[in-house]
């Protein structure tokens, strides 16, 4: 039999040559913190909101200030009506005056005040609220999108002029303008089927009056 072929020391020795085996690392423990129990009201409501319902503050002894539509009496309102788009104005208007009435709100309670339209409404509105006469400003109008920018400029400028007429004057002006793409959508909103903003407006300004003279003037 042939003799396995030879292998030199120097072969051997480097196949055999073994670098020092570094010690083996553990992985940490897995370390657990025992969890906090919940109170049972904070567990219960883990997935709910955690801002405070109002209800549950006035419940809780926190005061409560809301106006009301019924605590009216003596209450005085202006209303500046735009006569542009006065088919729709008209609407509005008529919807505001059932509103107060039906409310028990007296007609020598409510001034009419008309102008052209609904950039002349927020100064009108300014000058009624600074007069110290009323208790809150309605103001109805009507813009309509036509082929120009015109209704953009018209638009912004009654809902910012609105909001700064009530805050100049101290007294809350409602925003009962309707900002519509078409005749359409103004007559749906004017007691058509989307009901009459003009009705809804008057509410919000019986409910404002209502607040600043009994909880807030």
């Amino acid at each position: 039999m042939a003799a396995p072929p030879a292998t030199s020391s120097a072969a051997a020795n480097s196949s055999c040559a073994r670098l020092p085996s570094a010690p083996l690392r553990r992985a940490p423990a897995a370390v657990s913190f025992p969890s906090r129990s919940r109170p049972a009201g904070l567990a219960a409501h883990a997935g709910s909101s955690r801002r405070l319902d109002v209800s549950a503050a006035a419940a809780a002894g926190h005061q409560k200030l809301m106006g009301s539509l019924t605590s009216n009496e003596g209450l005085k309102f202006g209303v500046v009506v735009a006569r542009f788009n006065e088919v729709v104005t008209n609407l509005l208007l008529q919807g505001a005056l059932e509103t107060f009435e039906r409310y028990s709100v007296k007609a020598e309670n409510i001034t009419v005040v008309s102008v052209p339209g609904s950039f002349e409404v927020p100064i009108t509105a300014q000058k009624l609220g600074k007069s110290g006469k009323f208790d809150a400003i309605l103001c109805i109008g009507a813009v309509i999108r036509g082929d120009t920018t015109h209704y953009d400029a018209v638009a912004n400028s009654a809902a910012s002029g609105v909001l700064n007429a009530g805050l100049s004057a101290g007294t809350p002006c409602i925003f009962g303008v309707l900002t519509c793409e078409d005749m359409d959508q103004a007559l749906n909103r004017a007691g058509g089927k989307a009901g009459n903003k003009g009705a809804e407006a008057a509410l919000t300004a019986i409910e404002m009056a209502s607040l600043f003279r009994h909880h807030l003037g």
